[in-house]
């Protein structure tokens, strides 16, 4: 089954034209049961790299486009009195769905990012006094414009806690980019995509990943990492446990992508700019994801 990933990333590849770094680093926090956030300037392919993972994955796909006006309602979905039986019918938002694109979710307020929380965290929306499951599986894509930008409101940094991996794609390289200008329309031609793997399939390998085995010595190497951020002054604040816990899956999802069943500390550091850096401040930057953030790590902890 492996081999189907290799298919599904090869597919994605074939719109999102010279990442295929990234597109596997999306395929691993998704096969890690965790959630993306693309930070980038408008126009780099963010929306559309969530789409392809939709149309590859043959996941039930909804787009919320995050405005100041949006409402919570708008996106968990509201009660609604119907006359003729005397009672309230609930209609889902569009959260209610595989893969949700929370589309430049730093243009809503605080309010609205936050109606996210419950349902990233625990795969559930609690309203009217009822909770309600969401579908299996389930994963938010989110976009964000650079905070420089005008008309954003900065994730709260427990907002940006939920998102296992942060992501950011940069401009194409010259051959791909000649690419783009060439060949059709990148939308087109995702509707003409099959998928690789099938919802049920996307479970199984979710499953699989808990299965690859740490060895001690590779929990000491991540244990190491965690305890640095937390010791060293460079930091504003140290990684949490949930951190290490998040860095810990990545790893795994990693490895199986590459037909492994066991962690390798080459796994931790393929993964550790996209899981750690957004969860850390450097005691001397205001900006989250300078590369400094992981390059202090790897050159301060030694490999056990």
């Amino acid at each position: 089954m492996p081999s189907d990933i290799h298919e599904a990333i090869a597919t994605i590849a074939t719109v999102i034209l010279g990442k295929d770094h990234e597109i596997r680093q999306a395929m691993a926090c998704l096969l890690a049961r965790g959630h993306l956030l693309i930070e980038d300037i408008p126009g780099v392919g963010k929306t559309t790299l969530a789409q392809a993972i939709a149309h590859t994955l043959g996941l039930e796909f909804q787009r919320i486009q995050f405005t100041s006006d949006l409402l919570p309602a708008d996106i968990t979905g509201t009660s609604v009195y119907e006359r003729d039986t005397g009672r309230f019918r609930f209609l889902p938002g569009p959260i209610f769905a595989q893969l949700v694109l929370a589309d430049e979710i730093n243009r809503a307020t605080p309010k609205s990012q936050s109606a996210l929380l419950e349902a990233m965290e625990e795969q559930q929306v609690t309203g009217d006094g009822e909770t309600r499951a969401l579908p299996r599986p389930f994963f938010v894509v989110a976009t964000q414009n650079p905070t420089y930008q005008l008309g954003t409101f900065p994730l709260p940094e427990s907002q940006l806690d939920r998102f296992l991996m942060r992501l950011r794609l940069g401009y194409p390289d010259p051959r791909a980019e000649r690419a783009l200008l060439q060949e059709r329309d990148r939308r087109a031609l995702m509707r003409s995509l099959s998928p690789a793997l099938s919802p049920e399939e996307l479970i199984a390998l979710q499953y699989r990943v808990e299965q690859v085995h740490v060895s001690d010595a590779l929990l000491d190497y991540v244990q190491a990492l965690v305890r640095f951020t937390r010791e060293s002054a460079g930091y504003r604040t140290g990684l949490s446990p949930r951190a290490g816990l998040a860095l810990l899956r990545s790893a795994r999802a990693w490895a199986l992508i590459d037909e492994r069943g066991e962690v390798l500390p080459e796994d931790v550091q393929a993964v550790l700019a996209p899981v750690v850096a957004h969860r850390l401040h450097l005691s001397d930057e205001q900006e989250y994801g300078d590369a400094r953030v992981v390059q202090q790590l790897l050159e301060s902890v030694a490999i056990p």
